[in-house]
């Protein structure tokens, strides 16, 4: 559990606002404060700009207005490649290079950072075994794996140079529900040896509970509450209630699963 007094937030949102360019507000003045270590999932319904919010991070997509800093810095004062390489990415569908394989896939950021090539095989080597890929199949090619595999390889790429932000959307939504449910276990069960900040998106609140250290709820574009698992469940807020009876989450939790 990451005490959330002990350090300065690693991602601060301030006042972020979003308009397209017909004028639709995407977001609306969000504050928001992500503390290093901890696992902030976003959570909302399709097009509530959950992923929109994760863009802004990585300077995919820039604020209309506020600031939004990493590690204490504007990010319009980084240079928008060193950000990017501080920041693992990971997403649905993977976008993995289909005409590289596995292990040029997971080594590709390194290489560009110019690490040496014995360095490299060795990460290449620790990632496998962390996120449970055969090392032969470092020798293949994105389609020669199943979904689950791909995505697995997906993580490995996002932590290949061990950045110390980690941003996922919906990385698991892809996959059938025995290995979203395998995936989600490993990808817990990781997170709590490595501790790195990730800010996580999904819609799916049981993903949330099981993932989350705070569940930031969006709701057409606002921030509506960023709380614990155990806060979200017990809240009496009428939205919050509408989403754990939507998933019967609310009296699974309080026999301690999800």
């Amino acid at each position: 559990m990451v005490d959330a007094g002990a350090d300065p937030p690693i991602i601060e949102f301030r006042n972020v606002s979003l308009r397209a360019d017909d004028g639709r507000e995407l977001l609306r003045q969000l504050s928001l404060e992500i503390r290093r270590g901890e696992t902030l999932v976003l959570l909302g319904k399709s097009g509530s700009g959950k992923t929109t919010t994760l863009k802004l991070i990585n300077r995919l997509l820039e604020p209309t207005e506020g600031e939004i800093k990493v590690e204490q810095r504007p990010i319009k004062e980084w240079d928008v490649i060193r950000l990017r390489r501080k920041i693992g990415y990971a997403i649905q569908e993977v976008g993995l290079f289909p005409h590289f394989t596995i292990a040029r896939n997971i080594g590709l950021v390194p290489q560009i950072e110019k690490w040496p090539r014995e360095r490299i095989e060795e990460r290449l080597r620790e990632l496998m075994h962390l996120v449970g890929l055969d090392p032969q199949l470092a020798r293949r090619y994105p389609g020669q794996l199943s979904g689950g595999q791909r995505q697995r390889v997906g993580v490995a790429r996002a932590l290949a140079a061990d950045p110390p932000i980690l941003l996922m959307d919906e990385p698991f939504g892809a996959l059938d529900p025995i290995t979203r449910a395998e995936l989600q276990r490993e990808f817990a069960a990781l997170q709590s040896r490595l501790q790195k900040t990730v800010v996580f998106v999904t819609h799916d609140l049981r993903e949330a509970l099981l993932l989350a250290t705070r569940i930031a709820l969006i709701e057409n574009g606002r921030l509506m509450t960023a709380l614990s698992p155990d806060e979200f469940v017990k809240s009496s807020d009428p939205l919050i209630s509408a989403y754990l009876d939507a998933f019967g989450c609310r009296e699974a939790f309080e026999r301690g699963g999800t």
